[in-house]
């Protein structure tokens, strides 16, 4: 890539673009002196025909790695719905799918990118429900290779890897399912411990003969094609041993077909006491047909294939059923601004050069410079970021030795050894035995597809046998274990990976003390964090007086509501820095079952002279400062507060009934109960949650708190439903069965004459919580939060989107989903001091926004507050309530952010909590 020409492109695009004349100029300018494309008018189609209603053209088309171009003229919004001219409104991305449609299928785009010249937004159609990636004009000089896949036809490649390591993770299940079946005890331990490894042994075997290891292809296969199915066995156990034997020590008299076969090395065939059964033919067939004949092993990823092969095999795993592995993508949002993209840059700018003996140097430097860095995943299961990071460090020294080969600069092996790079640079710490044998065979696999890949470029022969170089797996868990013991910290340059995340209410007793032992007992509130943040901590620990760079994948918990302060305060003061975040967002686990988790991740250290970098849905920004909420903003730490910072009314949680469901009247039940019970209609309440609140769904309860025992005895119906109650509170923990004295009544009975309900947990897809009041012939449950004394004034604030920034900075996550807290968000929350006139203001436009929903008496707060289907004058009414708090605030309200209103937010919570 060349600097000097982005840099030219960028300044020559920046401010201008018109769609009509400038789109194709762009794009074949961005092809060539950007993506180094030699033709790029034969790389790209413009304006082809798709037929609708009407023609339509397809502003650009890339065939060779599918992808669909949607441009519009500078300073459109590629988020806002244009009128088409079959007078529908779509947005860019819309009226994309639209073409899509009509396309054949084999031309369905991989990628969708829509442009206004200034920006890039990307769609990935593998995940149509995923946000688009925001790639800036004026951050291309960086940013460049965010680009690649509209030009990297090696996608195919990955993919083609992707298919082939699932097949085979597919096809080591079987073969352990039947392999299984002939061991004496199959549930024994060490029989699993057995089948393990010589699953492993197996896979090292299949993939050594099509990468031809041994010495040449199929040798492993024709070897065993000798033998019936019931000899198979000891045909292994002779081929296991000469594996691990050095060519000088073996017998002599070995027959030629054994002898033929290299010595390994690398502990891999080590073991004597590993249990093989003997085999079927169904076994045989696999092995050399399905497994030998079928697949190409030297073509899997190994990234990937590790953690498949893991958690097929792993009997925890196993269980759960499916294969999970993480997806490249995801490992390099971790690795990439960790240190990746920092390398990329230097060898850019070291191949920019022109000095042909100073750029052969600097490569020489670099390429030491490589081979000098140390990393550790101190939960590293089955290595898949130890694979991937060392495939990326050796595919940036073969592009050293591409280069210097390609600028006629030769070298001799004594000159410089071609590959410098080594797995012993990498360390990693597993719990798990078999996933630390999984580990290092990955690596092995690794290590020797880019040795086939340095002998393309240097064009002579490396061997790859014995194994030389030792990947630095450890068993044990890492929270007990000293990592000043496997590597000391001043020799180690950067920590990273994925640790078990596991919520405080999950943990086994087990994960309990692992948090003790970490913290050493002597954190308040440790029984609220998570367990991922014992990483962070003993991290922090390990790198105090060192420049080690470390980032970890976590949930969002750890950045939201109370753990916040609890975890990250002593660490902040510790001197620890956010060097780059990544908001929340959907980490996939790629597996059969699709399971996801809401992720972010941190990266961070104790050096502070770096760029600070936040990601956020595609898009980053240069910071600052990274706070612990991972918000542009200082460093404070809303803490839990047991009553409101500002004189505002208190907030409290609804009833909690404890009943067993049977003062709970469900809709379905009600006609006929108060049919058969008339004398109990008077002491029926509406009940709301949550969820019935969001949804109209309409339930009722029993409200006893007046009700004499001659009036319940009098209701045969209701006394039945008391008696019930009782009993199930007899039949609870021992709190819930001092309520059996009370059986007529909630556990908490607060009935308030007028009051705010907030739900406790909202979709992240609602810009807005819906709020609304209600009097005392409601009753709240403890799913929903309620202000007994609120004003139209402070409903309005409420459901604001000042207040709806703050909730979302602060708050808590059910998965992606806001939990509304009292302590966190509404104590903490720093209120306006409106002038009367303002005051005024936000009551009336409180007022307008009840009134609007009035108008729909038969939707659901779900379908009003739909980004959809919001009714245009509840919207206004909303936007008309926003400006009015937003005055309050004294926010400029066409400039403010919802990131400038946060930042403003925190600066008025400093000075609130000065001296408090």
């Amino acid at each position: 890539m060349d600097k000097v020409a982005v840099k030219k492109f960028v300044k020559t695009w920046c401010g201008r673009g018109y769609e009509k004349g400038e789109s194709q100029p762009f794009w074949l300018a961005l092809l060539r002196d950007v993506l180094e494309v030699e033709r790029p008018e034969e790389f790209i189609i413009f304006e082809e025909q798709v037929h609708l209603d009407h023609t339509s053209f397809i502003d650009g088309y890339i065939p060779a790695t599918k992808v669909l171009i949607e441009q519009k003229s500078l300073g459109k919004d590629l988020q806002r719905p244009i009128k088409q001219s079959d007078g529908t409104y779509l947005t860019p991305f819309q009226q994309a799918k639209r073409y899509i449609l009509e396309l054949p299928v084999d031309k369905h785009p991989r990628w969708v990118v829509v442009s206004n010249f200034a920006e890039f937004h990307v769609y990935d159609m593998n995940k149509p429900q995923s946000e688009p990636e925001h790639i800036l004009l004026k951050d291309l000089e960086r940013d460049y290779y965010r680009l690649n896949f509209l030009v990297n036809v090696g996608d195919e490649h990955v993919k083609r890897e992707m298919e082939i390591s699932l097949s085979a993770g597919k096809l080591v299940s079987l073969l352990y399912d039947e392999l299984l079946k002939q061991y004496h005890n199959p549930q024994d331990p060490q029989t699993l411990r057995s089948l393990n490894i010589l699953c492993v042994r197996l896979v090292f075997c299949f993939y050594a003969d099509d990468a031809e290891l041994f010495g040449r292809k199929f040798m492993f296969c024709d070897y065993l094609k000798q033998f019936p199915a019931l000899h198979m066995r000891k045909a292994l156990v002779d081929l296991f041993e000469v594996l691990n034997t050095k060519i000088e020590e073996r017998d002599p008299y070995l027959l030629p077909d054994l002898a033929a076969f290299p010595y390994v090395n690398g502990g891999l065939f080590a073991q004597k006491d590993v249990e093989i059964p003997i085999f079927t033919e169904e076994i045989r067939d696999l092995i050399l047909e399905k497994a030998s004949l079928d697949l190409d092993w030297s073509q899997i990823s190994p990234t990937i294939f590790g953690a498949v092969f893991e958690s097929t095999l792993n009997p925890v795993t196993r269980r759960k059923g499916g294969m999970h592995y993480t997806s490249i993508e995801n490992i390099h949002k971790v690795i990439d601004p960790l240190f990746l993209n920092d390398l990329k840059e230097e060898l850019a700018e070291i191949k920019a050069l022109k000095t042909i003996g100073t750029r052969k140097n600097r490569l020489k430097k670099f390429q030491e410079k490589l081979s000098n860095l140390t990393f550790l995943d101190p939960a590293c299961g089955s290595g898949n970021f130890l694979t991937e990071t060392y495939l990326s460090l050796r595919r940036l020294e073969n592009e050293v030795l591409e280069t210097l080969n390609q600028s006629q600069m030769e070298f001799s092996t004594e000159e410089i050894a071609p590959i410098q790079v080594r797995i012993n640079q990498f360390y990693g710490i597993e719990i798990n035995d078999f996933a630390v044998t999984v580990a290092k065979t990955a690596l092995w696999i690794a290590e020797s597809q880019m040795l086939k890949e340095t002998e393309e470029i240097i064009k002579f022969h490396l061997d790859f046998l014995p194994l030389r170089s030792y990947a630095n797996i450890i068993e044990g868990n890492a929270l007990r274990l000293n990592w000043n013991d496997i590597i000391e910290a001043d020799k180690l340059s950067y920590i990273m990976g994925n640790p078990p995340f596991v919520g405080y209410s999950l943990q086994s007793k087990e994960q309990k003390n692992d948090l003790t032992f970490v913290y050493d007992n002597n954190l308040k509130g440790i029984g609220k964090l998570d367990y991922v943040s014992c990483w962070y901590k003993k991290a922090a620990d390990y790198m105090q007086s060192t420049d080690i760079r470390a980032a970890f994948v976590s949930t969002n918990s750890i950045t939201q509501g109370e753990q916040v302060a609890i975890l990250w305060k002593p660490l902040f003061a510790q001197g620890i820095k956010f060097n780059f975040a990544y908001k929340t967002f959907k980490w996939d686990s790629e597996s059969t079952e699709k399971a996801a988790v809401y992720c972010v991740i941190i990266g961070f250290s104790y050096v502070t002279d770096i760029k600070k970098y936040l990601y956020d849905n595609g898009n980053f920004k240069i910071v600052e400062c990274i706070n612990a909420y991972l918000i542009d903003g200082f460093n404070i730490f809303v803490e839990s507060r047991n009553n409101p910072l500002c004189n505002v009314p208190k907030m409290i949680t609804g009833n909690r009934p404890a009943d067993g469901g049977h003062l709970i009247i469900e809709e379905e039940d009600y006609e006929n109960f108060v049919k058969t019970e008339p004398r109990a209609l008077k002491y029926i309440k509406k009940l709301v949650g949550s969820e019935e609140f969001i949804n109209r769904r309409r339930r009722y309860c029993l409200w006893l708190v007046d009700a004499s025992p001659s009036e319940i005895s009098q209701m045969p119906k209701v006394k039945k439903r008391v008696e019930a109650c009782q009993e199930s509170r007899l039949n609870g923990a021992p709190d819930r069965q001092k309520l059996a004295l009370k059986p007529a009544i909630f556990r908490e009975t607060k009935n308030p004459t007028r009051y705010v309900l907030i739900p406790a947990t909202s979709s992240e897809r609602r810009k807005y919580i819906p709020i609304v009041f209600f009097d005392e012939n409601t009753i709240a449950t403890n799913s929903a939060i309620i202000c007994p004394d609120a004003t139209l004034y402070h409903f309005g604030i409420l459901t604001s989107n000042v207040h709806m920034a703050w909730m979302r900075a602060f708050a808590g996550r059910l998965k992606s989903d806001y939990r509304y807290s009292i302590n966190i968000v509404y104590n903490n929350f720093p209120w306006p001091n409106p002038t009367p006139e303002q005051k005024a203001k936000i009551e009336r436009t409180a007022q307008a926004i009840l009134e609007a929903r009035a108008k729909y008496p038969d939707s659901s707060l779900a379908d009003l507050y739909d980004d959809v289907t919001m009714p245009p004058e509840l919207r206004k009414a909303h936007q008309n309530n926003d400006r009015a708090v937003m005055e309050a605030y004294g926010l400029p309200i066409k400039e403010t952010t919802e990131s400038s209103c946060v930042a403003r937010l925190m600066e008025l919570y400093k000075q609130l909590t000065i001296g408090n």
